[in-house]
């Protein structure tokens, strides 16, 4: 499709490529390949290529998951073909099945870490993502408070700015790590924007500058215990200290269709805005029906509604392109960008 829309905003637009499915998409089988379609292309790499085609507006970028446990081979090869498409490649790093608040997991969590950060320097990104501060739906997890959130927001900083070390990031293309909390069930302690900040001024702290930012997620916000007038309060002051990353234009609970956000995206995305510090936007999509996310449909069933309205996923991704490159246009237009 042709390029109609124009983003005359200045933000690089991108997508995280969930949407192409967890399960034969974006997880690799226990040998560590990645999915690939009948004629041997990786499915995540053939699904972009897809969406590059039939996106309104041009796509400026990606943020890659990157799991442990990958194929080298297969990773540099998609990391590789996203680049040949024209994308500027940025990395999620990915960790699971240890708690990074535990001083007992902190070199397992360390070592899943460090696969992503020596990926994503082979391939000169500048920002890496993750949530790993908790783990994800840990079995009799429960919330941290008190002395207990502080001993877990100094173990954290502990954790990653030993990564930083390890990983050479210093002299590295990586220039920053946007860190996004979760929702409440998903984790059980930073499930805030406000406790998320607490942990990157520890983190900046013991690193000795501003490294360490915020992924904020509009989903995530709108399913936490902040209203948006509050979300919007901490953007300001987060902006401020320059403690702001990349932005997320994803919607609350279904993680669908954008139009089910019930205004989050709006209000986030222009909060963002406002502080002269974003830069990248990304929409981000989970289709409602991938067995691996049964746990997010139990914990919430209205994680499993189809919002597609007959769509194919790449079409709602490229719709929410479209809406997105509108809302940047608009804050431009009205001297908010």
């Amino acid at each position: 499709m042709a390029h109609d829309i124009t983003n005359k905003s200045g933000i690089e637009l991108g997508i995280v490529p969930t949407h192409a499915g967890w399960v034969g998409g974006v997880l690799p089988d226990d040998d560590g390949n990645l999915a690939r379609t009948d004629d041997g292309q990786i499915v995540v790499l053939a699904e972009v290529a897809k969406l590059c085609d039939l996106s309104r507006v041009k796509l400026d970028s990606l943020q890659l998951p990157i799991i442990p446990g990958t194929r080298e081979a297969d990773v540099d090869e998609l990391a590789t073909g996203l680049k040949d498409l024209g994308l500027k490649l940025y990395s999620v790093l990915m960790v699971g099945g240890a708690d990074p608040m535990n001083p007992d997991d902190e070199s397992a969590v360390i070592d899943q870490l460090l696969f992503g950060l020596e990926a994503s320097k082979r391939h000169g990104v500048t920002v890496v993502s993750s949530t790993s501060i908790e783990c994800w739906m840990m079995e009799g997890a429960t919330r941290k408070d008190g002395p207990d959130f502080e001993a877990a927001l100094e173990q954290n900083a502990k954790l990653h700015n030993r990564a930083c070390q390890e990983a050479g990031l210093a002299d590295s293309s990586v220039e920053s790590w946007h860190i996004e909390f979760l929702r409440p069930g998903e984790f059980q302690t930073f499930t805030d924007l406000g406790r998320l900040w607490k942990f990157l001024q520890a983190a900046n702290q013991v690193h000795g500058s501003v490294f360490f930012r915020s992924l904020t997620d509009a989903a995530h916000c709108g399913d936490s215990d902040l209203t948006i007038p509050e979300n919007e309060d901490l953007i300001a002051r987060m902006g401020a200290s320059d403690e702001l990353g990349c932005f997320h234009a994803s919607a609350r609970t279904t993680r669908g269709c954008l139009s089910t956000d019930d205004g989050w995206i709006g209000a986030l995305l222009t909060a963002v805005a406002k502080t002269g510090t974003l830069k990248q936007v990304f929409v981000e999509l989970f289709p409602h029906h991938d067995p691996a996310l049964q746990a997010l449909r139990d914990l919430d069933p209205g994680h499993g509604i189809d919002t597609t309205d007959g769509r194919t996923y790449n079409q709602c991704v490229a719709d929410g392109l479209a809406d997105t490159t509108r809302r940047l246009n608009n804050l431009k237009a009205r001297g908010i960008l």
